[in-house]
């Protein structure tokens, strides 16, 4: 009885220090969209966004010129052959995926945003911590629209 006890008050310690972090970040970062627009960038270097960036932090949105499913269909499959991309959370109008790096699996948040009766992807790359990513996620995200426009969306 009380080995089963202290089991099932460890599954409940384990659950609780690798599930509730990651969902509690998720929630504290700011992401998704809020008001019809991503969070913005942090002061660090570590950061792109599509709307209402400064300077430092402004990559354009991704055009497309089919159908916004066909769109969306299409990005999640270019993210589906991105190396170390995991696609964490979809719905219509919004995709939220991770890539982590190589060697040290960094973590970044890379979001896309389908506005309603526009015809661009509004996008934010985002590492989890420090203060440069030596320009990674600016990469990836123009990588991605090299892909989506070979692919001719």
């Amino acid at each position: 009885m009380i080995s089963r006890l202290l089991t099932a008050i460890a599954l409940a310690i384990l659950l609780t220090l690798t599930i509730l972090p990651a969902a509690t970040w998720a929630v504290a970062s700011g992401l998704g969209v809020d008001n019809g627009h991503l969070s913005s960038c942090p002061a660090s270097n570590n950061c792109v966004v599509s709307q209402n960036a400064d300077p430092k932090h402004a990559i354009d949105p991704i055009a497309y010129h089919v159908d916004r499913n066909a769109a969306r269909e299409t990005l999640l499959k270019v993210l589906g052959v991105v190396p170390r991309t995991e696609v964490i959370e979809q719905t219509d109008n919004y995709i939220h995926a991770t890539s982590k790096s190589r060697i040290f699996k960094f973590v970044d948040d890379v979001e896309f945003y389908f506005p309603p009766n526009e015809s661009v992807i509004h996008l934010r790359s985002a590492s989890r911590i420090g203060e440069s990513d030596l320009g990674v996620n600016r990469r990836r995200v123009e990588q991605i629209r090299l892909a989506l426009r070979d692919l001719n969306i």
